[in-house]
């Protein structure tokens, strides 16, 4: 907020779209941490990436150029993460929180042309922040013994500040200029990202498979992004 150019807006239409916006963020977040004690972070990582899917699918806008995309996305997401054939309660709890994620996208793309992306990405950040004091007030979340050490605090400032903060503004500035569907399918190379950065940078190892899949990941962001895209209609307008 330091660098914003203007104070918040603080008027009822902003905070209904915010708040609105919230929910299916806050419902995202809830229902993926529930997900994860259940089942495979692989599972979770490939049934939360299903929103690339919700999106078109609830805003119904569909070509042929954007199917193929979708299905190159997900086949290589498959072969990167390699989710258990197994169904649990954790993978139902996903994939609520992959239709909250695909909401909440849709949401921005609609809310973001009705007031200021700072005002809307703030008041978001602020009121989820605040809504997840309670959950988080009734874990058994004992202190940690460690020392906040430079390491730590620096991973702290890099999570919180670069990739919530920072993030999740960009996002909302971007929604200002690019479909939903879009920015779903754009979010598909975060797996596909997050592995080659592994390999690059910690030198973990990425088998052909992982090479493969994360390839298709790319080539179908390429062809996705490349898409003509069908006319926007708001939902909430007749």
């Amino acid at each position: 907020m330091i660098v914003m150019k203007q104070p918040l807006r603080l008027n009822t239409k902003t905070l209904r779209l915010a708040a609105v916006a919230s929910v299916f963020l806050m419902i995202g977040y809830v229902t993926q941490t529930i997900g994860l004690r259940y089942t495979s972070a692989s599972n979770s990582a490939f049934i939360t990436a299903l929103y690339v899917v919700f999106v078109p699918l609830f805003l119904g806008r569909f070509t042929l150029q954007l199917w193929v995309a979708l299905g190159l996305a997900l086949i290589g997401l498959g072969l990167l993460v390699r989710p258990s054939a197994e169904m649990s309660v954790g993978d139902l709890y996903t994939l609520a929180c992959a239709v909250a994620f695909a909401l909440h996208i849709i949401s921005l793309e609609f809310f973001v042309a009705k007031t200021d992306f700072q005002s809307l990405a703030s008041w978001q950040l602020i009121m989820v922040s605040v809504a997840l004091l309670v959950p988080a007030g009734l874990e058994d979340v004992r202190p940690t013994a460690g020392a906040f050490t430079l390491t730590v605090i620096g991973a702290l400032f890099i999570t919180g500040v670069l990739a919530t903060g920072l993030a999740f503004f960009i996002q909302v500035w971007a929604q200002r200029h690019v479909p939903a569907q879009r920015v779903a399918l754009i979010f598909a190379l975060e797996p596909a990202l997050s592995a080659w950065m592994s390999w690059l940078v910690l030198g973990e190892e990425l088998d052909a498979m992982g090479w493969i899949g994360s390839g298709l990941i790319l080539a179908g962001v390429l062809i996705g992004t490349t898409a003509s895209m069908p006319p926007r209609h708001d939902p909430l307008q007749p």
